[in-house]
Parts: C-alpha cells; structure tokens; sequence
C-alpha cells in the first residue's frame, strides 16, 4: 500500500522540533550504552579465551619436551658446575640452571635432569616410602600429664630428658653439656610407656610420630635399612618432633652369631637403626623415645650412652598409683554414691593402667545393660571379676626380677 505525498512527510522525523531531538538524542544514548556494555563482555570473553589458549599451548609444550632424569647432587663446582649420579648409573659434571639458585643444592639432594645434556633444571622433593607417609602422626597428641596416673617420677625423668632439651636449650648450653638424645621406656604392658610419650609431645608442641619396629622389618634386602634412613629424615623434616618406636625388641634384638637370611636382614636394619641413633648428622629438633617389654633380649650396642642415654623403668602401679589411675579414668563417668575406692583398688592388686581402665570400661557396660543412669560398686564387682578372670587366662607373670 503506497501512502501519499502528505502521509510520507508527515512519517519523516522533525528535527527541527525540540522535544524530538531530545528523545532521539536519549534513544541513542541508551543504544551506545548497550553496544559499550556488549564491547566489555565480549573483550572479557576474549581476555578469558586467550588465558585459555595459552594454558593450553603451554601445556602442549610441556607434553612435547622431552622427560627429564632423575638424579642426585653429588658435589657443587665452580664456575656453575656440578657432579651428579644419574639413576642410569655414571656420574657426571653437568651445569647448573640459571633458574636453580646454588644455595638451595646441598649434597645428596634429587635433582631433575636435561635428557639432552643433563644439565640440572629443577630440584626434586626427597622420595618418602608410603610406609613411612602412613605411620600414625599427629600434629599434637590430646593427651597431657594429668590424664596418666602413677607415674610422677617416670614423668620427672621424661621431662629432663625430652622436654626440656626442647624448650630450653639454652639450660644445656650454659652448663656445657650435650642433652639426652634417646630415651628408652621399658615395663609390663599395658602400663603408660605410649601414653607418656603422648603427653611429652603435647607439652613440647612436637609432631607425635609412631612407628610399631616390626614395620621396618622387610623380605628385600636393604629395603628395612633404606626405612629406617625415611624415617628419621621424615622425623627432621617435621622437627620439632618425637620420634616413638613401639615394640623396639622386634629390631632390636641381641645378635647372634648364627643366624639365617632372615635374622641378618633384621641385624642390617638394626645397624641403620645404630647409626642414626649415633647421630654422625646432627638430628636438630628430633628425640627418639623407644619403648619394649622385653628389655633382656634388647642388644648391648642399642643400650649404651649416646644412643638411648635414659633407661625409665615404667613398673605395674602400687595402691597409690592404682587410685590415681582409677580418679583419672572415672572422673567422667556417673558414679553412685556407694562406691568405695579402696576396695575396688585392694581388689586390682597386681593389675596395669590399661586393665584398671578396661574394669571402668566394663563396669560402665554392666549399668548400660541394666539401663541404669549411674553405675554402682555391684558393676564394678562384675567388671573385676570378669577382667581379672581373663587376666589369669591370657597373661602369666614374668619371673621375679625380669623387668630389673
């Protein structure tokens, strides 16, 4: 349909009328507004697509360079040099990355190496078996002095041996005396020698790190020494820490002079065991505790000074440790009105820490059966006669003198 003359002049806008000027200067206004808003997401997409791409082009380089070889750091040179030993074998006087600063490369370090000319480009983080990754660490156990009853002069003894040299070393150098580097705990089971390294590593703030001494017992040869050298570099790397090795005895034993394939391997990880203790490189912030309930059996060279300079003897408790242990581990449970320590204590003659602490357990068991709300001497009748009945079946005594 074709408008006329007059109808198309009047479709054409006005500009000499104000108000239209204004309203069309505002429409375009509005439309330069969005067409800007439009340029900024768009830029932002592009900035975020060229990160992207580089990402990717850097990635693409990585996969295309050649792999590096791996290697150790045996001696720095001048002139930018280097000696290293390849885990091909040779060894080789390689340069030195600009990139690498030279006061970062100690001796023995893993470094990687150029396929091509060997030169070393970055350093490699020291290689840690998951055995000792999974050895149980805590960054500071919960347990204190107060929850360990009867064992005030073990704790003494501890305390000078351990916890002191950490959080006064000034003390030993004023006097001009070298601390204690190893403590060695040995007792009955069952009687607080984890326990009281527990709470000496919470009192220091130290890393809690133990390990049960059959763990470093391997079928390959020198695979329980290669352990034993993780370990105690794994203990410095966390320093200050506490390095507890449970069940010493398993490593620990006294040589023989016959022995089969088996018994030698464990002698060579017990000599790796000795010349850690010895400390030929200093340890820093590290104290080794060990802890057997076979102290007879353990070889000489392991109790001598220098190695383990304190034996603490951590000996079944007498009545007055028995009724520490009992306030300690009852403190939180609802008790009736007629218990009478004493003769729960006089009936737990002869009994550990861990037995006093399992008739609590078993009492708190007999009022639940019974749904009650608070437990009665009856409970803690039932709990000793049962515990102590599975004590005479499952533990004979030592003979006298054995733990002396």
């Amino acid at each position: 349909m074709e408008h006329s003359d007059d109808e198309a002049d009047k479709l054409k806008p006005d500009f000499t009328d104000t108000s239209y000027l204004l309203s069309y200067t505002r429409h375009l206004e509005r439309q330069t507004r969005r067409l800007e808003t439009e340029k900024q997401v768009i830029e932002g997409e592009r900035l975020r697509l060229q990160r992207e791409l580089n990402n990717v082009r850097g990635e693409l380089d990585r996969l295309r360079a050649p792999p590096l070889f791996a290697g150790y750091l045996l001696e720095v040179l001048n002139d930018n040099k280097a000696i290293v030993k390849s885990t091909t074998g040779p060894q080789l006087i390689v340069s030195i990355s600009n990139r690498i600063d030279r006061d970062d490369l100690a001796p023995n370090s893993r470094v990687a190496l150029n396929q091509r000319s060997f030169s070393i480009v970055d350093i490699l983080p020291s290689p840690k078996d998951p055995i000792v990754q999974g050895m149980e660490i805590e960054e500071k156990p919960t347990v204190t002095y107060a929850d360990i009853g009867g064992l005030e002069a073990q704790i003494i003894d501890l305390r000078e041996t351990v916890e002191l040299p950490l959080l006064r070393p000034d003390l030993f150098e004023r006097i001009g005396i070298d601390p204690p580097k190893g403590v060695l705990l040995y007792g009955p089971p069952g009687t607080g020698k984890t326990l009281l390294a527990k709470a000496v590593a919470n009192q220091t703030n130290a890393t809690f790190i133990r390990v049960i001494a059959s763990q470093l017992v391997q079928k390959f040869i020198g695979e329980g020494a290669r352990l034993v050298r993780e370990m105690f570099q794994y203990a410095k790397d966390a320093s200050p820490s506490i390095l507890f090795i449970d069940e010493l005895d398993a490593v620990g034993s006294r040589r023989l002079e016959v022995a089969t394939s088996g018994d030698r391997e464990v002698q060579r990880t017990m000599m790796q065991l000795l010349s850690n203790l010895d400390g030929f490189e200093t340890r820093g912030e590290v104290k080794v505790i060990g802890a057997t309930n076979r102290p007879d059996i353990l070889d000489p060279a392991l109790l001598r000074p220098g190695r383990f300079d304190r034996l603490i003897e951590v000996t079944l408790p007498d009545e007055q440790g028995r009724t520490e242990i009992f306030k300690v581990h009852s403190r939180s449970m609802s008790l009736g009105d007629d218990i009478n320590v004493e003769d729960i204590v006089n009936a737990t003659h002869g009994c550990s820490g861990a037995e006093i602490k399992n008739i609590c357990t078993e009492a708190g068991m007999f009022a639940v059966r019974q749904s009650k709300t608070e437990i009665n001497m009856d409970d803690f009748d039932l709990a000793i006669i049962k515990v102590m009945k599975d004590r005479v079946k499952q533990f004979t005594p030592p003979a006298a003198g054995f733990y002396t």
